[in-house]
């Protein structure tokens, strides 16, 4: 049976700003995807650290043309192009605009501040923030230990908040986050291995730095309707329309990692697309 989120689920995003999905792959299907990560020669070489305001170090790698190896089939899966598309404001073709690795590794992964991930891609000059979502798969445990995120509940109504650099990253204003904090809940967002958050790109968001001894990584996917036109973005991938492949694809492909051919991205283009 095809997966499909709930009416409740769809409400509970829209109220929220976020919706948590338990065991959104199953444990087969999280493994693969973190041998893959783990053993991947050109996702390595592709990754790069950006550096928080201490100078900790979290490294990631960030692509735009999702392709067959196992992390473009779950990319272009059903299961997660149908329910980014439930989602969405709008109606009408869901595109890929980008995914990245996030590795936070033990003891050295850094922070990230306070953040919407629209501060970013309004430079980009997208004109509406509602035909866009991130969808975050836990590849290894979320904790408070290890840095999980956090999010400020229903901090996506404020719309979007001035942003500026912090260390190597943009933060949100400082005096928006602390007034969001006197007035919504902040919520520690603790995950397992296969476990989905759907966040809104208004949803204020941060991650402490990973003192633990265990790693967190995750693959997060960002979506966009068709007609949600960028004006000021170089690569087409987010209006270009996706090849939906069955659920079932990532797992009866081989155990390949990323090619070269995905358009990655480099640290110094990096401004405008971190989240």
């Amino acid at each position: 049976m095809a997966f499909a989120l709930t009416e409740q689920q769809v409400a509970s995003f829209h109220e929220d700003g976020y919706l948590i999905v338990k065991q959104f792959l199953n444990q087969a299907e999280t493994q693969k995807l973190l041998d893959i990560a783990v053993e991947d020669s050109v996702m390595s070489k592709n990754s790069y650290d950006l550096n928080d305001q201490s100078g900790k170090k979290t490294k990631l790698a960030l692509w735009f043309n999702p392709g067959n190896d196992v992390y473009g089939l779950l990319t272009k899966s059903e299961r997660m192009v149908n329910s980014a598309s439930r989602l969405l404001d709008g109606s009408g073709t869901v595109c890929h605009y980008h995914s990245k690795l996030m590795q936070k590794e033990p003891r050295v992964g850094g922070a990230w501040e306070w953040h919407q991930d629209y501060g970013y891609w309004y430079k980009n000059q997208y004109l509406f923030p509602d035909q866009m979502i991130s969808v975050m798969i836990a590849i290894t445990q979320a904790r408070k230990e290890n840095g999980c995120l956090q999010v400020i509940k229903g901090s996506h109504k404020m719309g979007r908040v001035e942003h500026g650099f912090a260390g190597e990253q943009v933060g949100a204003s400082q005096t928006y986050v602390d007034l969001a904090l006197k007035t919504m809940e902040l919520v520690y967002v603790e995950l397992e291995p296969g476990d989905a958050l759907f966040f809104h790109p208004n949803l204020l968001h941060r991650s402490e730095a990973n003192l633990s001894d265990k790693s967190r990584w995750s693959l997060i996917s960002v979506y966009n309707r068709q007609s949600n036109v960028p004006y000021n973005e170089t690569s087409n991938s987010s209006v270009t329309p996706l090849s939906i492949v069955p659920d079932t694809a990532m797992m009866e492909a081989g155990t390949e990692g990323l090619g070269d051919n995905n358009s990655f991205l480099s640290k110094d283009a990096d401004v405008s697309l971190k989240g």
